[in-house]
């Protein structure tokens, strides 16, 4: 039994943790805060919960891969997938247009707009299905895949959305409605493969919401890993890894106390790692992920407001492009809106949460993260943002303006703060046109018992690409264990406890 070392205890360092110790070996997972989750988080604020992650989770069909993960990992449970109807509405020039997840009737409703645009819309709706047969979730059930010819004869389709923009897609397309639809949820410069990703697997019933929240999903991740024998440390933040010869032997903490392992899994950013708590450089393929200006990151920041249910007109998420003036100050052409009524335990009776999301890209992440360094002046920011956001709100839905209140904000800074991340980011590199999907190599060359498990080793990260990271770290440990058996090279690393 080797014993392994898991900095951060977020989606990734849980899922090492209990692939450790579905191996055979024993995990003991450290995480910087005071509880374990990383992004998979939400909070209360008086009578309402702000559930910060999931409004969608890829691998909520049992017929997929990621599902079989999932169970896994003890993330599902057997609570309640909830399927939305529709996963988000944009609504441009007084018309509405919705990703419903009748895959037939979004068809229908794109050809009702637009019948000039027949030929393309046929195309796009014939690429989401053939994603969905090689996900095996194809069919009218969700649970078939393609055999080899369907491989074959996909692929000259699939390669066509694989080398466009999401703006280069949207262009193909005559009906400005449809043109805002697709360009709405995701910006200009990611791929369309990316967009039909989600179509794909939300159609399929593979994009539901686990009934509860986000932190209830974590918790139960933690729950699974301390059953079968792993141990948790929170508000353990790793500040040095100890290493001879090529040999991670042990790990200094912010407390003063060492750590040592036979093995050691990293989780965070790696920009947070490297040159930091390990004396190496980022890996070649990793840096030059963070070098190239291509592969842009992206955060966030968000407003939670309380209001009367009976006064939204929209489930699920809803986008809507906002005044020029309201762009130059937020950023964005967007306002994504997103409502919670699906979760009563949400709010009071009566009374639901509504969030906003407004994407920003790396300068302005930064300047929020440097902002914070002066409390007032972010204060100030913050308020200045949610008010506006708060106008545009009432504007858009003047129902809304008695019941309206701000209930909390969140930014880049925010994320920085409790998850680790240089720049606020929640997911990794943003897919661009062309891109490998190809996972970049969990070995870090020098060491020879330390791996990665991050979700920046494969775009666009997310949950799965995270959990998926976890569990392939802990398959390279038992191959390294097996030729360290068959070889007999090495004696095993004394087991002390925290000093």
């Amino acid at each position: 039994m080797a014993r392994v070392l898991i900095i951060g205890g977020g989606v990734s360092g849980l899922s090492a943790g209990i692939y450790a110790q579905l191996y055979g070996h024993q995990a003991i997972v450290c995480e910087r805060s005071e509880s374990v989750g990383g992004n998979l988080i939400g909070w209360q604020r008086n009578e309402y919960h702000i559930d910060n992650c999931i409004h969608w989770l890829t691998g909520t069909n049992p017929h997929s891969d990621t599902y079989k993960m999932w169970e896994e990992l003890g993330a599902l449970g057997d609570v309640e997938i909830m399927q939305g109807d529709s996963l988000y509405t944009c609504e441009y020039g007084g018309k509405r247009l919705s990703l419903k997840k009748d895959l037939d009737e979004l068809k229908q409703d794109m050809l009702l707009i637009s019948p000039q645009d027949k030929n393309e819309i046929l195309s796009f709706i014939k690429a989401i299905e053939a994603l969905q047969y090689i996900c095996n979730i194809g069919g009218k059930d969700h649970s078939e895949g393609f055999g080899a010819w369907g491989y074959i004869s996909s692929f000259p389709l699939l390669l066509k959305y694989h080398r466009m923009s999401t703006k280069e897609l949207a262009r193909c397309f005559k009906s400005e409605m449809i043109r805002q639809f697709i360009l709405c949820f995701l910006g200009d410069d990611f791929a369309s493969s990316a967009l039909l990703f989600v179509f794909a697997h939300f159609t399929a019933l593979n994009g539901g919401i686990p009934r509860g929240s986000s932190y209830e999903m974590a918790q139960r991740m933690k729950n699974r890993l301390v059953s079968l024998g792993g141990e948790i440390l929170t508000k353990k933040e790793a500040i040095k890894i100890n290493c001879e010869n090529g040999i991670a032997h042990s790990v200094l903490f912010k407390d003063g106390t060492v750590a040592e392992a036979d093995y050691i899994v990293l989780t965070p950013d790696p920009k947070m790692i490297f040159e930091k708590i390990i004396d190496l450089k980022m890996p070649r393929q990793l840096k030059q992920a963070y070098d190239n200006r291509r592969l842009f990151r992206f955060s966030s920041y968000h407003c939670a407001f309380s209001c009367n249910c009976n006064d939204i007109d929209f489930t699920g998420d809803f986008i809507f492009e906002i005044p020029e003036n309201a762009q130059r100050k937020l950023h964005t052409k967007y306002l994504i809106l997103r409502e919670f009524s699906h979760e009563s335990s949400f709010a009071p009776k009566g009374k639901c949460v509504l969030q906003s999301l407004t994407f920003c890209n790396e300068r302005i992440a930064k300047e929020f993260i440097e902002l914070r360094k002066n409390t007032n002046a972010y204060r100030a920011k913050k308020q200045e943002l949610a008010s506006l956001i708060k106008e545009l709100i009432i504007a858009r839905f003047p129902k809304l303006e008695s019941s309206l209140t701000l209930i909390d904000m969140w930014t880049p800074a925010t994320y920085h703060r409790y998850v680790n991340s240089e720049i606020g980011s929640f997911m990794s590199f943003a897919m661009v046109p062309k891109q490998s999907l190809s996972r970049m190599s969990n070995k870090i060359k020098g060491l020879k018992n330390v791996f990665l498990a991050t979700q920046w080793q494969q775009a666009p990260g997310g949950l799965p690409i995270a959990a998926q990271g976890g569990k392939l770290a802990i398959e390279a440990i038992v191959k390294a264990e097996a030729r360290q058996v068959k070889h007999n090279s090495k004696k095993p690393v004394p087991i002390k406890a925290f000093n």
